[in-house]
């Protein structure tokens, strides 16, 4: 049996394409195009690269781009301030502060600050409530993103037995609860979790979001199975030279590759499709807010 590559990246441009049809429809419906406010806070290097691809990506889609940058001394009232600004401006339509932030801000007041139909993130409280009681929201980028490669690529997921390992709340809980939606039978396993291998090993559908660099080997892969790796880890490659480094998933490729049916590589897999879903919740926010029709995306 050959194992299907699932090409993130290819899909990713599809979506964006769709986003810019509906962020179109909206923008004559309007008058302008749906805006998405980023906000970064200090100097942070990867976030610094997450978000001139997110503006670069929001502006190829027809929809506004607006940065805010803050200095990392910034304190907590003056982000809240901030926030609070832009929920009040009818004309931004999706807030997005890029984590994390310096260790004098509370990260889950700031979350929970934002309006949460401008929440873009999917991480308000509400958003995440109504999620979890299977409501309409706003639903964090990075899952939303591994649900619509799991559709493509096996169609109904109903009645699949899904193993979700990690159980963050930007991507384990709500990709549990994402699942089982999808009338998946759904397993949330973590660092605690006994014999874990074997309850991996039982799974249809197996997604790795634990934050550890190639953790899942072929062993914890059921013959056949749809493994989804939302893990992206730098670690160091001395083949390539002193001091370079080489991106991985949480999922050690080439073993788990052997067993699976089908596969996301790192890079190229779920990364892309969070950028492009976060353009989804933006057209989305927009549409809801202004009661406009576009199409189920």
């Amino acid at each position: 049996m050959e194992t299907k590559i699932i090409d993130g990246k290819a899909f990713s441009e599809k979506l964006v394409e769709t986003v810019a049809v509906e962020a179109s429809k909206i923008k004559s419906a309007i008058g302008r195009p749906p805006a998405l406010a980023v906000v970064l806070v200090g100097e942070n290097s990867a976030s610094k690269v997450y978000v001139r691809n997110k503006i670069e990506r929001t502006e190829a889609a027809g929809m506004r781009s607006i940065e805010h940058k803050l200095d990392v001394d910034t304190d907590q009232a003056t982000l809240l301030a901030l926030i609070e600004e832009m929920n009040n401006d009818d004309a931004v339509d999706g807030i997005l502060v890029q984590l994390p932030l310096p260790d004098q801000i509370d990260e889950d007041a700031v979350i929970n600050a934002v309006a949460p139909e401008k929440d873009v993130d999917g991480f308000h409280v509400v958003n995440a409530g109504l999620l979890a009681t299977g409501q309409d929201s706003l639903v964090p980028c990075t899952p939303y993103g591994c649900l619509l490669l799991l559709r493509d690529q096996l169609g109904s997921l109903s009645g699949l037995n899904a193993v979700v390992v990690g159980r963050s709340n930007i991507v384990g809980k709500p990709m549990a609860q994402l699942l089982l939606k999808e009338s998946c039978t759904v397993t949330i396993a973590h660092s605690r979790t006994k014999d874990l291998k074997e309850v991996c090993a039982r799974a249809d559908i197996l997604v790795a979001a634990v934050g550890r660099a190639e953790m899942i080997d072929g062993d914890y892969v059921k013959p056949g199975a749809t493994v989804i790796d939302v893990g992206i880890n730098r670690i160091a490659a001395p083949e390539r030279g002193e001091g370079k480094f080489r991106l991985t998933g949480d999922v050690d490729y080439d073993s788990a590759a052997a067993k699976a049916g089908a596969i996301t590589p790192v890079p190229g897999g779920v990364g892309p499709m969070t950028i492009a879903c976060l353009l989804r919740n933006t057209a989305v926010a927009a549409a809801r807010r202004f009661n406009v029709d576009i199409a189920d995306i």
